[in-house]
């Protein structure tokens, strides 16, 4: 049984020992910490690098929602809150569930399963790969799966010319298609051949055979025009990198 290192993220103490005490019973929880506010809740996740974490929408100082812009890599996220008018919201920044305070046994049962079931799906999809093309680079000339909803794809790396980070999510930008794969970029980051596909910033990777002009840009960063017109920014830090990286 996998176990998720799960930490809680509310304000009210109150409400972080009753949510505590509510997920005694799930034995896949494991809760390594709790925070009190966003900041907080920045720094522990930092630290733990926790699968799951259970976050409050209203906090002082920092929403819930703000919080989750200053993470690189998120979590899998259940808010839990009083109020119901976020709910939308919370489902547009890819949240695995929203439950009301007090939280009801069942719905939470239903949110775990969910969680479980998506972790599997993910796992076995991983495991198949990984039996085919063993620990090496993915390179332009591999093809990837990908499964969007009810529609699936199987395309060449060689025409994805950027991925994107969104929120649990990374979108993946081929043709006029859009398809989000639920992992991080990072994750991403470690299976592509970094001789092809390039970290910009914190958000993007970019295929670098896409790459149609470059430019300077604010604070010794770089700006890249992709052939088809999308512009991304390569960061300070890792316009270093691309420099030293293709020049002669």
């Amino acid at each position: 049984m996998k176990e998720f290192k799960t930490i809680i993220i509310d304000d009210e103490r109150l409400a972080r020992e009753e949510l505590k005490s509510v997920l005694k019973d799930f034995l896949e929880i494991n809760i390594v910490d709790e925070a009190q506010n966003g900041d907080e809740g920045i720094e522990k996740i930092k630290q733990h690098k926790p699968d799951l974490i259970f976050l409050d929408v209203s906090m002082p100082g920092m929403t819930g929602f703000d919080m989750l812009k200053k993470l690189e890599d998120i979590p899998h996220v259940i808010f839990v809150t009083a109020y119901d008018e976020f709910a939308l919201k919370a489902f547009e920044v890819n949240a695995l569930d929203y439950l009301l305070k007090p939280i009801d046994i069942d719905r939470l049962t239903e949110t775990i399963e969910k969680l479980k079931h998506i972790e599997e799906s993910d796992f076995e999809s991983y495991q198949a790969t990984k039996q085919i093309r063993g620990d090496r680079p993915l390179s332009l000339e591999d093809s990837v799966f990908i499964k969007d909803g009810e529609k699936c794809y199987f395309v060449k790396l060689k025409e994805v010319r950027m991925l994107e980070s969104d929120g649990n999510y990374v979108k993946v930008y081929f043709g006029k298609n859009r398809p989000l794969i639920l992992r991080s970029l990072n994750s991403f980051e470690e299976k592509l051949d970094p001789a092809f596909f390039f970290r910009a910033n914190r958000k993007f990777i970019i295929n670098l055979e896409w790459i149609d002009h470059i430019e300077n840009w604010f604070n010794g960063g770089l700006q890249v025009e992709l052939k088809g017109g999308d512009k991304i920014e390569i960061s300070r830090r890792q316009a270093i990198r691309f420099k030293d990286m293709l020049s002669l």
